[in-house]
């Protein structure tokens, strides 16, 4: 494995279990108009800025609302449900373990700096021991685009070969190989096929063992 001196994280799906509320909200949506939401439609949505998303999600189904109309009404809903947002399995014992060694981490994430907020409301220490908090108002082009992970490494002033990405959805991983860097995909179990192109897929962070990638171990 690629010897590694930092590590990068989207958000949604990998640190914080938000998934679910986005799936929530817009199946409460489109049942307004009759629509489920089709697997093969979230899929290509997952870890897209929102605006890009939303597009996918109108022009598949053909709904009779602008993207545009879609996200206001969504991101409402969604700003109620936020500030609960769980941490995945494993999220926190891994990043307070690099950090307690000292290695640098960022998060690389396709949400707003106000979504990012309210997402991280009930653990603001935890995120502050990041070095970097990279959104999609950072940077110009959002995933698959490698922007956001090659700004985060800037920020940390890390080369990106050196640097190890974490991420769940297919265009985040498409994402951070353009960016040159390792990348561990944790998929929800439907989306594992999706992102067999990654360096390692694991089920869980929790499975993850830093050694591999010249990282302290956890008994270290």
């Amino acid at each position: 494995m690629q010897s590694i001196s930092a590590v990068i994280y989207d958000l949604d799906g990998t640190l914080l279990d938000t998934e679910p509320l986005y799936v929530e909200v817009t199946s409460s949506i489109l049942s307004r108009f009759g629509h489920t939401l089709p697997p093969e439609v979230r899929a290509r949505m997952i870890g897209r800025p929102n605006l890009v998303s939303a597009r996918i999600l109108v022009d598949a189904l053909g709904l009779p609302m602008t993207p545009e109309a879609f996200l206001d009404e969504r991101e409402s809903r969604l700003a109620e449900l936020f500030p609960r947002a769980a941490a995945m399995p494993g999220a926190r014992t891994l990043t307070m373990h690099l950090s307690k060694h000292h290695v640098p981490q960022a998060i690389a994430t396709s949400s707003t700096r106000q979504g990012l907020d309210l997402k991280t409301t009930r653990h603001r220490e935890w995120f502050a021991s990041f070095a970097a908090l990279v959104t999609r108002e950072d940077i110009v082009n959002g995933k698959p685009a490698p922007d956001i992970f090659l700004h985060a490494a800037m920020l940390m002033g890390v080369a990106p070969d050196a640097c190890l990405v974490f991420e769940d959805a297919p265009s985040g991983v498409d994402a951070a190989l353009a960016a040159g860097m390792s990348v561990v995909a944790v998929p929800e179990p439907a989306y594992t096929s999706l992102v067999r192109h990654a360096h390692r897929v694991l089920p869980t962070l929790e499975a993850f063992d830093p050694r591999e990638w010249g990282l302290p171990g956890f008994a270290a």
